[in-house]
């Protein structure tokens, strides 16, 4: 391939992973997708995934081409799917329709795909080639290929401190550390996530709700609502509790109960600690949670970077100091020896209002 031809690939697919992130708040379960279909070097057609059990990006962007789809390119950021899940297989549509060459940008970690979409376009005539912007489009569906390849979801912490790396007043006063541009910022990390979780301390001293609310588009998709409770000792009146879209997980041996409530209770083994977290981010897993946002005290926020379960960290730092007194960042125990409790690396670094948002990732051992 030369140079020219490769530039061309990586801007058509490039304009194909832009669609893609149209559904970054809307596909869930499913990765966020999009599709370019070009015809004599002129893009015929576009689409994206919009949400799950609705048409997936190859078909709407065959209905934007229509007759034009036939002999043409298609630049696919996934794998077309060769089964029938909510919806018929891409790959058929894209075969009748009649397009040459199909340019995907990774394989579909689902084992139901993995391939199989692939192997029916080739035995269909079609040439198709793989591992253009890869790492683009693996990160727009961080939470989706950690689910299938490690078995669990992708796990973000979320915390706000101060310049002296503190979350809450001495005297036990709950009040907002950042401002209200970092409030509306965590909204977005939210509304892309499948589930947001805290534990029962949290519950009881700020009794959040932990919805989405934001304004985009002419649907909301509320992510999973979960909150760790080891011995079944919520308040059933909690805001968090209420409605539709909430779990409990507690402790096997559990001997509290929510009743009157309905909401459904997960139960998974105790440790000295609490509850196991890796046996919390199986259930989730099993509940299809692609990207979990963990929003939480200091105690469950140790317990996730001990356990080394944090994918990525998102830290906002107000400008203000809280003193020594006031509540740590994470209670952590000290290590022993010389030790380090987690190494991680500053993968972004910005303004938000007044605030500064600090966007980590665990270190790369080399």
């Amino acid at each position: 391939m030369n140079m020219e031809t490769q530039a061309l690939d990586e801007a058509h697919m490039g304009r194909a992973l832009q669609l893609a992130a149209r559904g970054l708040f809307t596909t869930d379960p499913n990765p966020r997708v999009g599709c370019v279909l070009v015809q004599g070097g002129r893009i015929v057609g576009e689409g994206w995934h919009y949400r799950a059990g609705e048409p997936h990006a190859e078909v709407h962007a065959l209905q934007a081409a229509g007759d034009a789809a036939r002999g043409a390119v298609a630049y696919v950021t996934l794998e077309p799917c060769g089964h029938t899940g909510r919806t018929p297989p891409c790959a058929d549509a894209l075969i009748e329709a009649g397009v040459v060459r199909v340019l995907c940008a990774t394989l579909d970690p689902n084992p139901l795909v993995a391939g199989a979409g692939i192997a029916r376009l080739r035995a269909a005539g079609i040439e198709v080639a793989v591992g253009s912007l890869a790492a683009a489009a693996r990160a727009l569906n961080v939470g989706f290929f950690s689910r299938f390849e490690r078995g669990r979801p992708y796990v973000r912490l979320k915390l706000a401190m101060s310049l002296d790396g503190r979350t809450a007043h001495a005297n036990g006063v709950r009040a907002w550390i950042t401002g209200e541009a970092a409030r509306l910022d965590v909204q977005q990390w939210r509304a892309r996530s499948s589930a947001v979780l805290t534990g029962s301390g949290t519950v009881r001293g700020d009794d959040p709700q932990l919805d989405v609310r934001l304004a985009y588009g002419d649907w909301v998709r509320q992510p999973l609502r979960v909150v760790l409770d080891t011995d079944l000792r919520l308040d059933p009146h909690a805001r968090l509790l209420q409605g539709q879209g909430a779990l409990v997980i507690a402790a096997h041996d559990a001997s509290g109960s929510l009743a009157p409530t309905a909401v459904p209770v997960q139960r998974v083994a105790r440790t000295a600690q609490g509850l196991d977290l890796a046996a919390v981010l199986a259930v989730l897993q099993v509940r299809e949670v692609n990207e979990l946002l963990v929003e939480c005290g200091a105690t469950l926020a140790g317990s996730f970077l001990r356990a080394g379960l944090v994918d990525e960290l998102i830290v906002y730092v107000a400008p203000q100091l809280l003193g020594a007194d006031a509540a740590p960042l994470a209670l952590l125990e000290r290590a022993a020896g010389t030790a380090a409790l987690g190494a991680f690396e500053f993968h972004d670094m910005r303004r938000v209002g007044a605030d500064l948002r600090l966007t980590l990732r665990p270190r790369t051992v080399h």
